[in-house]
């Protein structure tokens, strides 16, 4: 039988974590230094997990209530199960696993790479990069396989409790329970990204206040009892973080293409669901490419671009996914016209799907290409700051702001593009797999992102332990690097949020039973400006939980230099574990408010107000979160770069400017602002967006409109609803219409 093909897909993602566990096993035979080096690295690791525990512990209340909500619910309406709940918790876990995955690889690879740089820095990036691959691919195959997995189960299950419905009822009902899955991982990816982004800015905010602003002393001095907790917080915000933020997006993105592949009509091999089957498969074999790529990121010599290597394997896997592709897609979908089932009035063939995906794929280049002229060093935005420097803090921030403003043109207009072009394509099916196609090499894109935080660790390990300049020379080098390759993942992260909740919209409209969203009518128009709203109150809640906990930091870390005698002097060891303490309650603390605004805020809308409102909330949120993501990102990455340029000495007016001057000191200040915006509510910005769109996908049965009238039931009843109806002479009558449900 040619379904047989979806069985292809979680062996991708058995091979993906066989490869994860041989890379991970060369990492940790990998030499980890001296036995300094090793009890500061003991350190970060006892931390890390301190926190990881900790947070986990929260999250299994949140995760064993929202089951229950959800197993009550699911036996509520049609297409719908209280296994949903089963899918859910399965969810949460893989994504709580994939962030650990990240973190436990990310705290054993840094005191290696440091070790390695002592050689060269062909070696620290061998280590470094094969420590962000393990996360890249194993969050890749885990995400693979539970999809995989599950779905085979779930419909083989339900297509038996239907009395064999392939393409109907069965196939509603396994995309709905898969609903659960993809809400789980995000829900955890939000409680992680914003827990850790809050962790690792406060940590990172005191560090530099205290230490290099007022005392004067290097980034990650082991004098400065803030610089344990600031390296704890670069593997549990940029790591295990940044892991189940991904891990949720690549399922969500899958699940979208999915549920509108179910409303084309396709006269296929595959009993008609090829469409339904094609994003499963593309992720399964973008997993492959990417794993194969891993092995083009190589550099010969030190003077060798890294940056220029990491491209070569990205884009190595982008090529051999879209030539991939075209033979897969050719296979599975039909020779003739493809029809989307809602009106059945749009048609394409499988070329214009091809052409979708290689549109998300050029997206998805573009817009990590964009990120990467506006953060990167040596670069006419940077520069343009580097500039600012040298008049004050204020022209600093001036500039910073203003430059990730900009910075929203371009990719806005590139992601506009490829939303009308792939929609020309293959309509809402071909923005969806043009999700599908740009998160396809997921594995790679993580693999790069997550060597950054590696090598930022390794050159604090590097500076604590006073190892000679070189070695933080070839540190600094791929920390470089890695700053400009977390903006460039963040880019690529919100462009495939944008083209994801785009899809989850459509089909959400679908399975709220409504035609339109329209903005002419007040209350949804009205429900636009709320959503548009959201955004702006997540990331007040996170830069302003940051800010709190960055003060207790500030204030402990002098404490322990003004009452602790001997610390400047080396004499005495710092209190490093009270200041992991304080970012661990704050983070924990303060990550309740915003998702319970992201969680709750469509649930109240769309029962309170009916699904078109809920539609309007969602458009809101959409456009909004996208730009406030874009401008947080690439202003917070931009203002970063400044301040490292400083460190390696920039000509301004003429004269050199190094570390310590007082244009140096302003950037600093411009750093410090942008932490916050660039790990804690920049990147929360894509959770948001799609994890608000999942919720209400979830919740679409529940306020279903039926024939345009508006309704939210759970048994039978009868219900009466006033329905103006207008004629042509413009005479309005109002006529009571009595509707029976019967469930």
């Amino acid at each position: 039988m040619e379904q047989a093909i979806v069985y292809l897909v979680p062996a991708a993602g058995i091979i993906g974590l066989i490869v994860m566990a041989i890379k991970s096993a060369w990492v940790v035979k990998q030499d980890p230094g001296d036995a300094n080096m090793v009890e500061l690295a003991g350190h970060i690791a006892k931390g890390a997990m301190a926190f990881l525990k900790a947070e986990w512990k929260i999250l299994f209340y949140f995760v064993v209530i929202a089951g229950i909500i959800l197993a009550w619910s699911g036996t509520l309406v049609e297409h719908s199960s209280p296994i949903i709940a089963i899918s859910f918790v399965i969810g949460a876990v893989l994504s709580a696993f994939a962030g650990y995955l990240g973190m436990n690889i990310a705290t054993k690879a840094n005191v290696r790479t440091t070790q390695a740089a002592k050689t060269s820095l062909k070696k620290a990036l061998d280590v470094s990069f094969t420590g962000g691959s393990v996360m890249g691919i194993g969050v890749a195959g885990l995400a693979v396989l539970g999809m995989g997995s599950l779905f085979i189960v779930f419909y083989n299950m339900f297509v038996v409790s239907t009395g064999g419905d392939v393409n109907g009822a069965a196939m509603a009902t396994a995309l709905e329970v898969l609903a659960g899955f993809s809400l789980g991982a995000e829900s955890i990816a939000l409680f992680a990204r914003v827990g850790g982004g809050i962790y690792t800015k406060a940590a990172d905010v005191g560090a530099d206040l205290v230490g290099k602003v007022e005392a004067g002393i290097p980034e990650d001095d082991v004098r400065n009892p803030a610089t344990i907790a600031d390296n704890v917080g670069d593997n549990v915000g940029d790591v295990a973080g940044m892991g189940a933020d991904l891990f949720g997006s690549y399922v969500a993105t899958i699940l979208a293409s999915m549920v509108l592949g179910r409303e084309i009509v396709s006269n296929d091999n595959f009993g008609g669901i090829a469409p339904v089957l094609l994003p499963l498969v593309i992720a399964g074999m973008g997993l492959l490419f990417s794993i194969i790529s891993t092995f083009f990121v190589k550099i010969s010599k030190d003077t060798d671009s890294v940056q220029g290597a990491l491209n070569r394997g990205n884009w190595i896997s982008i090529l051999l996914t879209v030539g991939a592709s075209y033979f897969l897609i050719d296979y599975m979908l039909p020779a003739g016209d493809l029809v989307l089932s809602r009106g059945g009035s749009i048609s394409f063939t499988k070329m214009g799907v091809f052409g979708a995906v290689v549109i998300g794929l050029i997206v998805g280049a573009l817009m990590s290409a964009i990120t990467e002229y506006y953060t990167s060093m040596g670069k006419r935005p940077v520069n343009s700051i580097i500039k600012q420097s040298s008049t004050g803090h204020a022209t600093n921030i001036i500039g910073g702001l203003s430059l990730g403003m900009e910075s929203t043109v371009a990719p806005i207009l590139v992601l506009a593009a490829g939303i009308y072009g792939s929609f020309l394509s293959a309509g809402l099916y071909g923005v969806a797999i043009a999700a599908a196609g740009m998160m396809a090499t997921t594995a790679m894109q993580l693999a790069i992102d997550a060597f950054g935080p590696i090598a930022d660790n390794a050159g604090g390990i590097a500076e604590m332990s006073g190892l000679p300049k070189e070695v933080r020379e070839r540190t600094d080098v791929l920390d470089a690097v890695g700053n400009t390759t977390a903006a460039t993942g963040k880019g690529f992260a919100i462009a495939s949020a944008a083209l994801t909740a785009l899809a989850l919209f459509a089909a959400y409209v679908g399975m709220a039973g409504i035609d339109s969203i329209d903005i002419y009518k007040a209350d949804v128009l009205s429900g636009l400006f709320v959503g548009a709203m959201i955004p702006f109150i997540f990331s007040s809640l996170a830069i302003a939980a940051v800010g709190r906990a960055a003060m207790d930091m500030v204030n402990e870390v002098r404490r322990q230099f003004r009452e602790i005698p001997g610390i400047m002097e080396y004499k005495a060891k710092p209190e490093y574990e009270k200041c992991v303490e304080i970012s661990t309650k704050a983070s924990l603390r303060e990550m309740v408010a915003p998702g319970a605004i992201a969680l709750l805020s469509p649930i109240i809308v769309g029962f309170a107000f009916g699904p078109e409102v809920l539609g309007g909330l969602l458009a809101g949120i959409t456009v909004s979160g996208v730009l406030m993501g874009i401008f947080q990102n690439n202003a917070g990455g931009a203002w970063d770069n400044a301040k490292k340029s400083f460190e390696k000495g920039v000509m301004i007016d003429g004269v050199m400017q190094y570390k310590g001057s007082d244009a140096h000191k302003a950037s600093v200040t411009g750093d410090t602002v942008g932490d916050p915006f660039k790990d804690t509510s920049g990147p929360s910005m894509n959770i948001l967006i799609k994890l608000t769109s999942i919720v209400a996908l979830i919740i679409a049965p529940h306020i279903r409109a039926d024939d345009g009238l508006s309704h939210i039931h759970t048994k039978a009843e009868d219900v009466k609803v006033t329905k103006e109806i207008t004629y042509e002479d413009g005479k309005k009558i109002e006529k009571t219409v009595t509707v029976t449900i019967n469930k």
